[in-house]
């Protein structure tokens, strides 16, 4: 498969093995190939799906199993990103992790250190009007 899509996701070291089998369900299910690497020792895996991005409705199972992988990994009381950042991508996700006081701490902390909303505005907090 000529494109990767490479994934990054942190669950408590107690559940990796199930975080493991629920990659390998999710691929079978939208008919993907996905390698997993990662750092055991903190939990931290890395879905990998090989893939052809000029493939329409192969893309499309890829981001519905990417979701699935997301939501699995907070489920097991893990963590969206291990080491790779929320980003763009994620930044939907964000409020299933940290739900609504969560959210409103990390708008706080945005307003203190950046008054004026120059450093990356829209890119992990909605823009305000």
């Amino acid at each position: 498969r000529p494109t990767t899509v490479l994934e990054d996701a942190t669950v408590p070291r107690s559940r990796i093995v199930e975080m493991l089998a629920a990659i390998q369900e999710i691929a079978e299910r939208h008919r993907l190939l996905i390698g997993t690497f990662g750092h055991a020792g903190d939990g931290n895996l890395h879905p990998t799906i090989l893939t052809d991005e000029s493939d329409r409705e192969e893309m499309a199972r890829v981001h519905l199993a990417v979701e699935e992988i997301f939501a699995r990994a907070l489920a097991l009381g893990g963590t969206l990103s291990g080491e790779h950042g929320i980003g763009l991508a994620k930044k939907r996700f964000l409020p299933q992790e940290l739900g609504d006081a969560g959210m409103a701490a990390v708008g706080r902390i945005k307003k203190a250190l950046d008054p004026e909303n120059l450093f990356n505005p829209g890119k992990i907090l909605p823009e305000e009007d």
